[in-house]
């Protein structure tokens, strides 16, 4: 009898626990935007698919309407999906949303760097970054430059290959990583260095995992999940890596600085950090300009390099595009003359196939989560301070009246009746507001010149009939990725 009333006590007290939970999720609902019923613990992860959360958002949103409400362990999203939604709370409301959502396997750095600073430093870090990265892309070796020196060593990189199949990741990331190492350390990587390799394959290899499904769920519910083993400790361990080589060329740096002459972005931080050196609460310490160089190599490097790679994968599978891109290089450019972005307005096809790619493979289709930074009245609805809020990009590029077929690759999506290049406010694959990419123009600039001295100087081969080519990603979450390949440049004569 004793084991019996000990059994239907600890009954009665879980489901009291339960009652209570699920009490507490309808009162916190109440005016909340709406979506579906939470149960206790999970929340609504049944309601997401892991391996594309994207996906997902916009089956949710064809039921509960642009603005809904979901919860994930203990915490409250409020998703927006649909061009009105997205643009009103980036650009209206855009500092009351402009906090950071929490990404567990980047806590340790949530109050430090660019990317996932949600602590009282990271406007002053992201504005003073914003002015050093302008004043480096228009100085003595602006930008452009930098791009046109480097596409000349991506070129003779690739005629090394001889008309071989070769995977083009690291290959063709050496590029973008070499632009922005300059900006920000004054060096460059050999194609076959090992450091700069090291570096490349952790970039590439945390985007991957970004983007897989244990990665989604650990997000969610890393107070259950942290303790076990799984790929997020491989990121950890590799985002440390990065950060550590960050801190000693910032120590190198400032063994030989001269305030009066910095010599890139690493020097602009450090002279900051002495201005400061007897504030009591100072910005810049070695530890946040070490994450700050950190944040911007790996977003600087990764994201135009996977961005490039899987547009070479879509010019295989789409042989009649690059056809046309070359009729107009050889037409603008001719064989020799180095693209310059100016050529952007008499190149108006290869801009729009440049813009479609990046349409097309929504790079990071759920936006980097964003958080309420108040309490706030958004649409009718009330959005508590601290609130995740997803404003998704992907359903801003795929919209189906802005861009009709979005399924398809079309570069006629940015071109109108006459040829010319047609500009959408509906492309923002880099974001907008206060939280925007402090690399879009460097991202543009490169994507453009980039693809333009390859096809300038090369046709691309596909190992497979272009039919065959799957163009899916490999894996949705975080991040789309492209799938591996291999492909051959053949060198035009």
């Amino acid at each position: 009898m004793a084991v019996l009333g000990i059994t239907i006590a600890l009954l009665v007290w879980v489901a009291t626990l339960l009652i209570i939970s699920i009490w507490k999720q309808i009162y916190s609902n109440w005016n909340l935007p709406p979506g579906p019923f939470p149960v206790p613990i999970l929340g609504n992860v049944f309601q997401l698919d892991l391996k594309d959360i994207p996906k997902s958002f916009t089956k949710l949103s064809k039921r509960y309407g642009p603005v809904f409400t979901l919860h994930l362990g203990s915490k409250r999203i409020v998703v927006l999906h649909g061009y009105k939604a997205v643009k009103e709370v980036l650009l209206n409301h855009k500092m009351e949303y402009a906090g950071r959502g929490d990404i567990p396997v980047f806590r340790e750095y949530k109050d430090k760097g660019i990317i996932f600073n949600n602590g009282p430093t990271w406007k002053d870090v992201r504005r003073f970054s914003l002015t050093i990265l302008r004043d480096y892309g228009m100085g003595k070796l602006g930008n452009e430059a930098r791009i046109q020196k480097e596409a000349r060593f991506l070129v003779e990189e690739l005629k090394k290959t001889k008309g071989q199949p070769f995977d083009p990741t690291f290959l063709i990331g050496c590029a973008p990583c070499n632009v922005i190492a300059d900006i920000l350390f004054h060096r460059r990587f050999d194609y076959n260095d090992k450091q700069g390799l090291r570096l490349m394959s952790m970039f590439n290899e945390n985007f991957y995992l970004l983007s897989t499904p244990w990665i989604q769920l650990y997000n969610n519910f890393s107070e259950y999940l942290r303790y076990l083993p799984g790929s997020h400790r491989k990121i950890i361990k590799n985002v440390a890596e990065i950060r550590q080589y960050a801190l000693e060329k910032a120590k190198e740096n400032l063994k030989s600085l001269d305030s009066n002459c910095p010599r890139d972005v690493t020097d602009c931080l450090l002279i900051e950090m002495q201005k400061e050196k007897h504030s009591q609460e100072p910005t810049y310490t070695m530890e946040n300009i070490s994450v700050t160089l950190a944040d911007m190599f790996f977003a600087g490097t990764e994201t135009t390099s996977t961005t490039l790679r899987y547009g070479l994968l879509i010019l295989l599978k789409y042989p009649e595009v690059e056809e046309k891109l070359h009729e107009e290089i050889d037409r603008v450019l001719g064989p020799t003359r180095a693209p310059a972005f100016g050529d952007r307005l008499k190149m108006p096809y290869m801009d729009a196939v440049v813009h479609e790619i990046q349409r097309f493979i929504t790079l990071v289709p759920s936006n980097l989560p964003h958080e309420a930074t108040q309490d706030s009245v958004f649409q009718g609805y009330v959005i508590p301070k601290g609130t995740v809020v997803i404003p998704t990009l992907d359903s801003l590029l795929y919209d189906s009246q802005e861009f009709p077929d979005p399924e398809t690759f079309k570069p006629e999506h940015f071109l109108d009746e006459n040829g010319k290049f047609k500009y959408s406010d509906y492309f923002k694959p880099f974001s907008a507001g206060k939280r925007v990419c402090v690399g879009e123009g460097l991202a543009r600039m490169e994507l453009f010149l980039l693809l333009s001295v390859i096809l300038q100087h090369f046709n691309l081969k596909s190992l497979v009939d272009p039919k065959d080519i799957d163009l899916s990603p490999a894996t949705v979450g975080f991040g789309s990725v492209p799938p591996q390949y291999k492909l051959c440049v053949i060198p035009r004569s």
